[in-house]
């Protein structure tokens, strides 16, 4: 389960890169604080006990969107089974104000969101951070970034001790693993879809988990958490952008008999911010979408590749642990 965590300051080193987009993106908690008021408005409003969690997504022009999830948020009680509300709103003045439904009217003041209709409920905003986030490499492991350099990388840039999302492969190639990566995704609130922060981690260099600001989405296949062209997740972990989050991912390569022939499918089970949104999924083809491997599927170690989107995407605490 997430730990969760009242707002904190978080600041990071701008990426100078060029960008297909002139919209606004911000790649700096403070600065996004300090120069979009939406940005403190955008978030999850929750506590413990309630019958209803909150996800406000900035749309830009001081326009929103809010998701009503009934049971709490993703990881705290909701599921694809529960009732999932949508609500349109805008900025009068100081307050947030949103269409109300038949069910439901809400408005955000301060850090607070209020909830009436169908649950008469007061919301903090409130920042949830993955309880795997700074895990140690442990023995054994290979330590792929750190920090330090980008040795261990073919195309590899970092900027102010992170790792950026250049189009970059990994020098040394595994099977069969476990891999623990911490992402970031900027904040560019006029961005829709797959404009909004889009990279992607490919395991073995042919099948993705999609890294994409999603946050408050419907969970596709093709948004953060998605293995993309093969599954969506099982719920929508992605959590606000310029928030760090986590894959922890178990990884089995496919098999082969004694000729060279494949024998059986890979498989993953992923975790998004601790949650399992993936278990035991079979990757049945050869490569997803956007792969920079192709060719025959053969038996032999294949590299991690970062891949690059045209969005200042940051990677850091990179490591994999093979297994015996």
């Amino acid at each position: 389960m997430l730990k969760t965590l009242f707002l904190a300051t978080l600041s990071l080193s701008p990426l100078i890169a060029a960008e297909k987009s002139k919209q606004p993106t911000w790649t700096e908690y403070d600065k996004a604080v300090k120069e979009d008021p939406d940005f403190s408005i955008q978030g999850e409003y929750f506590k413990q006990g309630a019958l209803y969690g909150i996800q406000v997504v900035a749309l830009g022009d001081e326009k929103f969107e809010a998701y009503l999830l009934e049971g709490g948020l993703p990881g705290l009680g909701w599921t694809k089974d529960n009732l999932r509300t949508k609500l349109s709103g805008e900025r009068e003045g100081e307050v947030i104000t949103f269409a109300k439904t038949q069910d439901f009217g809400l408005i955000i003041a301060g850090q607070t969101a209020k909830l009436s209709g169908k649950a008469v409920e007061e919301l903090p905003r409130i920042q949830r951070q993955s309880p795997t986030l700074g895990a140690k490499a442990p023995d054994g492991a290979s330590v792929l970034f750190n920090g330090t350099g980008i040795d261990n990388w073919i195309n590899g840039k970092m900027e102010n001790g992170l790792l950026l999302s250049t189009g970059t492969t990994s020098k040394e190639t595994f099977k069969d693993y476990t891999l623990h990566l911490e992402f970031l995704t900027p904040y560019k609130p006029h961005a829709r879809g797959q404009g909004r922060g889009n990279s992607g981690v490919y395991f073995g260099g042919r099948w993705e988990t999609q890294v994409l600001d999603s946050f408050g989405l419907d969970g596709l296949m093709n948004e953060c958490g998605g293995i993309y062209s093969v599954a969506a997740p099982s719920v929508n972990m992605c959590l606000p952008p310029l928030t760090w989050q986590t894959y922890d991912v178990n990884f089995t390569d496919a098999k082969f008999d004694a000729d060279g022939k494949r024998t059986a499918w890979p498989r993953m089970t992923v975790k998004l911010n601790g949650v399992v949104i993936h278990q035991d999924q079979e990757l049945s083809k050869d490569l997803t979408t956007a792969s920079p491997m192709n060719g025959p599927l053969k038996d032999e170690g294949r590299p991690v590749f970062l891949q690059n989107h045209s969005n200042p995407v940051f990677f850091r605490n990179i490591w994999v642990l093979p297994k015996q």
